[in-house]
């Protein structure tokens, strides 16, 4: 029996584990056994689940932030002209026929007020999903708005 102390590295998007095992080998015939070899992979496998669920759903938060940022530019920043209420209609209706559900006026409308108050999409955090930006947006102070951001982004 062989007993090696190395190190982990795994730098995958934002995780970024290391910590020394201590990893028992022991040779039977071609198999190589490790004490730690099933929480070594356990740990990957979800580690990278969360990664792609976690990437998938910032896509989609930054998607609908830069539907809400045209449809400000579009509207030239007016807030209830006719042309915004029909503008807003016109692409709910053809988002909703190809996408589905999810592009109604209402949801399209969040977008634009997501857009109108976070306008750095490079302030936007990767741990929050659209229901707390959705949650966020309703938030008036900015700075309690800061505040619910970072404990909603730190506890998950």
């Amino acid at each position: 029996m062989e007993i090696k102390n190395f190190h982990v590295y795994l730098h995958i998007g934002i995780f970024n584990m290391s910590k020394t095992q201590n990893i028992v080998k022991k040779e039977t015939g071609n198999v190589l056994e490790s004490s730690n070899l099933y929480e070594y992979s356990r740990d990957l496998i979800l580690n990278s689940r969360k990664l792609v669920y976690q990437t998938a759903n910032f896509a989609m938060v930054e998607t609908y932030w830069r539907i809400g940022e045209k449809i400000v530019e579009e509207q030239g920043g007016e807030d209830r002209s006719k042309y915004g209420d029909r503008l807003i209609a016109g692409l709910s209706e053809k988002l909703s026929a190809e996408f589905g559900k999810g592009f109604d006026k209402t949801n399209l409308g969040r977008m634009r007020q997501f857009y109108l108050t976070f306008q750095n999409v490079d302030a936007l955090r990767q741990q929050l999903t659209w229901t707390h930006y959705r949650s966020l947006i309703r938030v008036e102070n900015p700075k309690a708005r800061e505040i619910y951001m970072n404990e909603a982004a730190d506890n998950q």
